[in-house]
Parts: C-alpha cells; sequence; structure tokens
C-alpha cells in the first residue's frame, strides 16, 4: 500500500480518520496524501464580474494551507511522507480525481458516527465517494489510538458480483495481516437452510488463495442488525461490506439492507464499489 488518501474539513471527524491513516501508514511505510477542498460561493465565480473573487481566493487558499500545515505538523504523522493538496473543486470530483492521479489504495474518512450517512464528513458528499469510488473507503466514526485490523467481517449474498470487490478486500488484508470471516446472515425474510448457505460460502472462497479465514452462518431479526451483532459477537475490528455505484448502500445484498449499516455501526466500515 502506498498512498493513502485523507480529505479534511479540519474538524475532530477527519482528524481521527487522519490518526488512523497515519497507524496504517507506519505499518506499511505508505504516503499519505491530505486533502482539503472548498467550493467558491457563486458570486465569486465570475473574476470578471466580481472583481473581489481573485484577492479572496487567493485569501481562501491562503489560509487552507496554512491549516494544512498545521496538521501534517501533528507529532502522529513523524516519520511519515506528507502531500498537502488544496483544490477548489465540488468534493465528489475533486476526491475522485486526486485518488486517480495519484494512484491511490485506500481512501480514509471520518465521520459523525451516529448521525447518519447526511451527516459524514463533507456531509452527503461522503456518501457520494463511497457510492462511486473505485478504490476501498475506510469510514472512522471515532478516536481509534490503537487501530487494529486483525479480524475483518465480509457479510455478504456471495454472489458473483461480489467477487471482484471481494478480491480488493483480500489484497488490503494482506497489507492488515487479518483474518476474514465471511459470513451469511439469515433472517425470516431471507432464510437459507444452513448446507446451502455453507455450499454458497464454500463456492465462492473456493476461487480465492485464503489462508487465514473462517466461515460463519448467523441468524437475526434483519440483515443490518446481523451483521452489526456478529461482528460484535467476535469482537471484529472492521465490517466490509459492497455498494453498487448505481444505488449506494441502498442496494447492499441486492437491495436488502440501507444505510442503517453505517449509521449505526460504532466500527470503521471499509466499502468496495461492485
Amino acid at each position: 500500500m502506498k498512498q493513502i488518501l485523507v480529505p479534511t474539513d479540519f474538524s475532530e471527524h477527519a482528524e481521527n480518520a487522519l490518526k488512523v491513516a497515519a497507524q496504517i501508514a507506519k505499518k506499511n511505510n505508505s504516503e499519505i496524501i491530505i486533502l482539503h477542498m472548498f467550493e467558491l460561493p457563486s458570486q465569486m465565480n465570475d473574476a470578471v464580474l466580481g472583481g473581489a473573487s481573485i484577492p479572496e481566493t487567493m485569501l481562501f487558499m491562503k489560509k487552507a494551507n496554512e491549516m494544512l500545515d498545521e496538521v501534517s505538523s501533528r507529532p502522529y504523522l513523524d516519520g511519515i511522507s506528507i502531500t498537502e493538496i488544496v483544490k477548489i473543486d465540488k468534493p465528489i470530483h475533486g476526491i475522485t480525481q486526486v485518488s486517480k492521479d495519484y494512484d491511490v489504495d485506500l481512501i480514509v474518512m471520518g465521520s459523525h458516527g451516529t448521525s447518519g450517512i447526511e451527516e459524514l464528513l463533507i456531509g452527503s458528499n461522503t456518501e457520494k465517494v463511497v457510492r462511486n469510488s473505485d478504490i476501498p473507503v475506510l469510514v472512522i466514526k471515532k478516536d481509534i489510538p490503537n487501530f487494529n485490523a486483525s479480524n475483518i467481517v465480509f457479510a455478504s449474498d456471495f454472489s458473483d458480483e461480489t467477487k471482484k470487490p471481494f478480491k480488493k478486500l483480500v489484497n488490503l488484508t494482506q497489507f492488515f495481516e487479518s483474518k476474514i470471516h465471511l459470513v451469511t446472515i439469515c433472517t425470516p425474510n431471507s432464510f437459507k437452510p444452513t448446507h446451502m448457505a455453507e455450499k454458497a460460502m464454500n463456492e465462492f472462497i473456493s476461487e480465492f488463495n485464503l489462508t487465514n479465514f473462517q466461515t460463519h452462518i448467523y441468524n437475526d431479526t434483519n440483515i443490518e442488525k446481523g451483521i452489526i451483532n456478529f461482528s460484535n459477537s467476535i469482537n471484529a475490528d472492521i465490517i466490509g461490506m459492497c455498494t453498487h455505484g448505481r444505488t449506494g448502500f441502498a442496494h447492499f445484498f441486492n437491495g436488502s439492507i440501507s444505510e442503517g449499516l453505517v449509521n449505526h455501526s460504532i466500527k470503521p466500515v471499509l466499502t468496495f464499489k461492485i
């Protein structure tokens, strides 16, 4: 893992994400790219009609760069190669573009936790990043002084379309040295006999060269609660999930789970686009 992108709005939640990124970077000798995005008010977009736009824009840029310099000097970033970027752009476009330009391996973003997906870092734009990013996105919800990724849950229906994102998860676990817990959640509305659930998981993993994994079947009233309760029961460090680019979280498990998983889980969530 060479490049980790951390978008920041200089909030406490963004700081929590940066701290986790720093721990990952030190373990893998990665570089961190700290990105601050801001959009100019519409009345400042025309430098001809609004003569004040150019000096005011320069003032915004100067202040943002000063704040990035301050963030980059945090003691927990000592020894890490840092690149600072300030862009005037819409967050979703700017984050996506920087990810491509710098060949980013992982995006780490902070969130307000239980406040819901609309309150994630940079507002609802984080949902758009998660939905559209071809790069894995790790969402951090609280300060984690000792970030650990020893146990990662991957809850899925284990359909063919989840194989591509799962391969990305397997690649990341090589950096994290993680054990993958593959779990089928059985509910009254999505019940599978044990032998069918086991067969689906075994056929799925047969296509991957896995050495450190375990399969599980967990029963609960709905899939969201099942993922959260199972993850708590094994003291998982991260919950891995897939998203559809066209509709985001709403079609995880072919439409049976909503944004609630991200809203209600206090554990870090690692997302991969199908």
